[in-house]
């Protein structure tokens, strides 16, 4: 039987490298941080999420290593049996307390976290109202609900009140939103988003993943920036970027909502608990990042460094302030061969195309790190004008 289906998925692998899109991993031969090392050479590091340097900090190392041994390796139960720690709930007290929420609730990562929310908040009577370019983990979460489902063109004001008009007759509608748009890095407009869910009697989710920790004068992210932290109703986000890099994602919300989630959340009820290294490794890392204004200043001055060195150079990019910077590209192939000649002078990136962004927009995303020197930025720089002259 399987010998059809053999020859069927391998013809589709076949188009997927004709289109330029097939996706290769490259393994690192050493930790993860501004430097690694990718088939025996060092090269910089310019595509992770680690935005202020803290997968590798010793403080966060130290920590997980004597929670191995006081804690334990895993918890081998989900969190209503035996699964939950006195630090797991340290740790979810903490994020509350940062995020200025009155209750926290950790997932096995953001994706679960996602994927738990709609359909435990929303039925046939309900509405989601989501912009297009939400993270994959809210697509599918939305599809797991029986909400009713209306999508709005992305950071479209006119379009999302559009989208709530047509949505009247729902009895509960929830505005979904990226806080900062992984592809492009652009910041969802939260202050015009909650004026208009007050208007129209909805409540507002925000997926803060790229924006807690650095975002924001303490690293609240998005809602601390914009000032519009109380008129937020549920925050998602993730462990697994700037507060540590390793797994484990949460809701953060009003009461009633983490309450009915510890209840009724199949990715929190039928999931192992947050491994105990990795609880207590992010508890050193909010501890960090209490006191990090040094490195987010770091972080926010090597992105306006690399942005105006690209920029003299006349590359395109989107604008912006984010630590993400997508450097455009015509099409797929210039996009992948640059990542490759980039890769050969020692500058580690990852090209980006179709599905992961739309048709015709490939790119390849610099991640920006507090980590990085002056002199990483600017020897980047010059790998891309170099590369482009070989290409």
């Amino acid at each position: 039987m399987y010998g059809n289906i053999k020859e069927q998925l391998a013809e589709t692998l076949t188009e997927i490298r004709e289109a330029g899109l097939y996706k290769t991993e490259r393994q690192l031969e050493s930790a993860q941080s501004s430097h690694v090392g990718v088939a025996g050479s060092g090269v910089l590091n310019f595509c992770a999420n680690n935005y202020l340097g803290l997968a590798n900090h010793p403080d966060l190392v130290k920590a997980a290593k004597v929670a191995l041994d006081e804690w334990g390796f895993g918890m081998a139960s989900v969190r209503f049996i035996c699964g939950t720690q006195t630090q797991h709930v340290e740790l979810e007290d903490k994020l509350s307390a940062m995020l200025g929420t009155e209750a926290t609730i950790l997932f096995p990562s953001c994706f679960d976290a996602n994927g738990a929310i709609f359909e435990v908040l929303l039925d046939a009577q309900d509405a989601v109202i989501s912009d297009e370019l939400n993270h994959a983990s809210i697509i599918d979460g939305v599809r797991l609900s029986k909400a009713q489902r209306y999508r709005y063109k992305n950071r479209d004001l006119a379009d999302l009140e559009e989208q709530l008009k047509a949505s009247a007759d729902a009895r509960r509608r929830l505005i979904v939103t990226d806080g900062v748009f992984s592809m492009d890095g652009y910041l969802a407009p939260l202050p015009e988003i909650c004026d208009l869910a007050e208007r129209y009697d909805a409540m507002v989710m925000v997926d803060d993943s790229h924006a807690t920790g650095f975002v924001g004068a303490t690293g609240a992210g998005t809602p601390e920036h914009f000032g519009v932290t109380d008129r937020i109703d549920i925050l998602s986000g993730t462990l697994g970027k700037a507060l540590g890099g390793a797994s484990g994602g949460y809701i953060s919300a009003h009461q009633e909502i983490v309450d009915l989630l510890r209840q009724r959340a199949r990715p929190y009820l039928f999931s192992n608990a947050v491994a105990p290294a990795v609880v207590a490794g992010s508890i050193a890392a909010l501890d960090v990042v209490a006191q990090a204004d040094d490195l987010r200043d770091t972080l926010h001055s090597n992105a306006q460094l690399f942005r105006s060195l690209m920029s003299d150079a006349g590359f395109t990019l989107l604008p912006g302030d984010h630590p993400i910077i997508p450097v455009m590209f015509a099409d797929e192939h210039e996009a992948q061969a640059m990542a490759e000649l980039l890769l050969e002078r020692g500058i580690y990136v990852i090209a980006f195309s179709y599905p992961v962004v739309p048709l015709g927009k490939a790119r390849i995303r610099v991640q920006i790190s507090a980590a990085h020197s002056e002199d990483d930025i600017r020897t980047a720089a010059q790998a891309f004008i170099d590369a482009r002259a070989a290409l």
